[in-house]
């Protein structure tokens, strides 16, 4: 089948061949849908049967005033691919050429180190949207059951009483801070390298009017009870800030703050009536990595910021966990900044199918075995590490192996590679031959090896693809 678009003006083409009248902001995918369902034509002219409403021809639709959209035509010369299910349909040939799309796989996150977050979404998360619900988050106290269905498995999950859709990580930890933090003075005890600190755009400060005071940890790793203590003010003079929230990450930096650690934090932090917060984005990670259960984590803190969309692959968003109370004064917060949406479930459907698939599907502890498959490479050939890997985080000491993270960005391009300096995050979409790539990599940096030409090739492969 041939395809042929154009921009035309709505007019009247009466004899033309039967067109398929596309807007142009609907998706490709819908495009093709829309072609694959074309009524078939008889000998004489006439279609097989009524055209659906979108393929309505124009002239039988608008008036013929000069409003641009696109015309298709397409011709009855080849038999059309008739896909069996989504996945097909996703991958379909075009031009007898296959083609490499954002539902497809490999996609481009097969070679992307640089984050968990460049996970792709898959065509099982595609399929949760078209059959989702399509009602309010925000009027009638939220009323689509696909997201308020979601809500009540992640509370059940972490044994909290209620939970919170929010876009982003960013706005679950701001959500969350500001719903606690009432009125100043106050300050937040913190990791120095946390999100909240480094990467939140200044959020605490700017939405909530606290001190942020990050602690770096004397073991180099997480923070534990000693670290804390000695960074949180309890006093009433008037001269102090004092400390009225505390914010762990776990993971944070791929390694994982241990559960009796937790728990001494919490206790001492319910002593000294503070309140305890932890950014979960990755604590999927440590579970997985058996360092405790969701519920034993979630009932160190009063709230919990979880991230669907970082290694368990979901295009968006993250939920918070904490009392029905919390929950009902957070939705005011996240009305506030922005953070209501209407349609929620094209959100929580394909999240829901990420909690299931990737992180109740086992997935995630597969990534953390092909971790240390990477770091026990690079140690084999010699190479050091800046930190342990206990997850899905590979930290290369770039300095001890006479490079730096410019060089090694630039030859990981030439072997078909995204990197970002010595962190390499491996996440489930990492394949094979990603990891054979940065086989040869090593063997480059660490024993002067010249790139050979499967480096080079599989650079000029990945090029052919991406095109």
């Amino acid at each position: 089948m041939r395809v042929q678009a154009k921009a035309t003006f709505c007019e009247p083409r009466p004899t033309s061949p039967i067109p398929l009248i596309i807007s142009l902001s609907l998706p490709s995918m819908l495009l093709r849908r829309a072609l694959l369902a074309r009524p078939k034509i008889n000998p004489a002219g006439v279609s097989s049967r009524p055209l659906p409403p979108h393929c309505v021809p124009l002239h039988h639709r608008l008036n013929p005033v000069s409003t641009i959209r696109t015309m298709v035509t397409a011709s009855n010369t080849a038999p059309a691919f008739e896909p069996q299910n989504i996945e097909q349909e996703a991958a379909h040939q075009s031009n007898g050429h296959a083609k490499v799309n954002n539902w497809s796989h490999p996609g481009p996150a097969a070679f992307d180190f640089r984050s968990d977050i460049v996970t792709t979404p898959t065509a099982r998360m595609l399929s949760a949207i078209a059959s989702t619900t399509l009602l309010d988050d925000v009027m009638d106290g939220g009323s689509d059951p696909t997201t308020n269905s979601l809500e009540a498995m992640i509370a059940e999950m972490t044994n909290k009483e209620a939970a919170l859709m929010v876009c982003s990580g960013t706005m679950g930890n701001q959500v969350a801070i500001r719903t606690h933090l009432t009125t100043p003075p106050h300050s937040v005890v913190t990791d120095h390298r946390s999100h909240i600190l480094e990467w939140e755009a200044g959020g605490v400060a700017a939405l909530c009017g606290a001190l942020v005071k990050g602690v770096v940890p004397a073991n180099g790793n997480y923070l534990t009870l000693e670290d804390v203590q000695k960074a949180c003010v309890i006093s009433d003079d008037v001269h102090a800030c004092p400390t009225r929230l505390i914010s762990l990450e776990n993971t944070l930096g791929g390694v994982i703050t241990p559960l009796d650690e937790c728990r001494r934090i919490s206790a001492f932090a319910r002593e000294n009536g503070i309140i305890l917060h932890l950014d979960g984005a990755r604590l999927w990670e440590a579970v997985a990595a058996d360092a405790g259960s969701l519920k034993d984590y979630s009932d160190c803190f009063d709230s919990i910021s979880l991230c669907f969309s970082k290694g368990l692959g979901a295009p968006i968003g993250s939920i918070l966990v904490g009392t029905k109370a919390f929950r009902t004064r957070a939705r005011h917060i996240r009305k506030m900044i922005g953070g209501g949406m209407r349609q929620a479930g094209v959100v929580t459907a394909p999240a829901r199918v990420a909690v299931e698939d990737t992180f109740l599907g086992g997935k995630l502890k597969a990534s953390h075995v092909r971790a240390r498959q990477i770091a026990d490479m690079w140690q084999g050939y010699g190479g050091k590490l800046t930190a342990p890997t206990e997850t899905n985080m590979v930290w290369f000491d770039l300095a001890a192996a006479g490079t730096d993270a410019k060089k090694f960005i630039e030859d990981g391009e030439r072997a078909g590679l995204r990197l970002m300096g010595g962190r390499l995050v491996v996440h489930y979409q990492i394949g094979d031959e990603a990891v054979q790539r940065l086989d040869e990599l090593m063997q480059v940096v660490l024993k002067g090896k010249k790139p050979n030409g499967k480096v080079e090739l599989g650079a000029d492969k990945l090029a052919i693809e991406a095109e």
